[in-house]
């Protein structure tokens, strides 16, 4: 059945179930249960579609974390919070406890979702993780100074990690482009990169070769502001003893 078909089923458009397949659009209720009276599968996309919607990642990351685990090689930038893949867990529950409406059960499931990502970086063929972070995320206070303080020394242990490469843009290079937003870009065997950005309200999955391409080079621009490898590194140790042992 080709998508067209399928769409004049459901009484869809063609371009939503296009979404749907590519894992650009979380399909509702309705659209799984026309899925199933169309294709003679009583309840399986019934069910399937309650498991998405059960997922703790919010739905704007979701497209994205297909991607982010199938990845050969990840090139983040942040510029105000530590990289989720390199969050420790009491980071992680500082960060998410913070969010209105949280209630302490939903809590438990986004710190567990978010912490269950860092598994790609411990399995045996890991892909290479190059993150770029702007000082004052080494600065900003998350939770109490020893949480900080552990967080600061577990990216140092990390940076170690011949996969993982951790950059710092210090104060001293000033405005940069990349204090507009955070992102991370996917790079894929056998199929063109995608990005994910970080928004003030929800996550964007761009996937258009075009923005992909002006975000790749954007992250060059950002890597060349930053400070050389064990420069970084350096860096991160001495905050952490200087400013988070108090």
């Amino acid at each position: 059945m080709s998508r067209e078909d399928l769409a004049a089923r459901l009484n869809y458009s063609a371009s939503l179930v296009a979404m749907v397949e590519g894992l650009r659009r979380v399909p509702q209720a309705d659209f799984a249960a026309r899925c199933d009276a169309a294709l003679d599968t009583p309840g399986t996309f019934a069910r399937l579609q309650k498991r998405l919607r059960e997922l703790p990642f919010t739905e704007s990351f979701r497209p994205f974390a297909a991607y982010e685990e199938a990845a050969t090689s990840l090139r983040n930038f942040e510029h105000t919070l530590v990289p989720g893949l390199l969050q420790t867990p009491d980071y992680v529950q500082a960060i998410l406890s913070s969010h209105p409406n949280t209630n302490e059960e939903d809590l438990d499931d986004r710190v567990t979702s978010r912490l269950s990502r860092q598994a790609i970086l411990n399995r045996d063929n890991p892909p290479t993780l190059w993150a770029v972070m702007d000082e004052a995320v080494l600065h900003r206070e998350v939770g109490a100074p020893k949480v900080m303080y552990d967080q600061l020394m577990h990216l140092a242990d990390r940076s170690d990690r011949p996969n993982i490469t951790l950059q710092v843009i210090p104060y001293s290079s000033g405005a940069h482009a990349g204090l507009q937003g955070a992102f991370v870009i996917a790079d894929l065997d056998n199929a063109p990169s995608v990005v994910f950005l970080a928004t003030a309200t929800e996550g964007q999955t761009l996937e258009e070769l075009s923005r992909v391409a002006k975000v790749a080079f954007l992250f060059d621009t950002l890597r060349s502001e930053a400070l050389p490898r064990k420069a970084s590194r350096d860096m991160i140790v001495r905050i952490a003893e200087e400013e988070w042992t108090r």
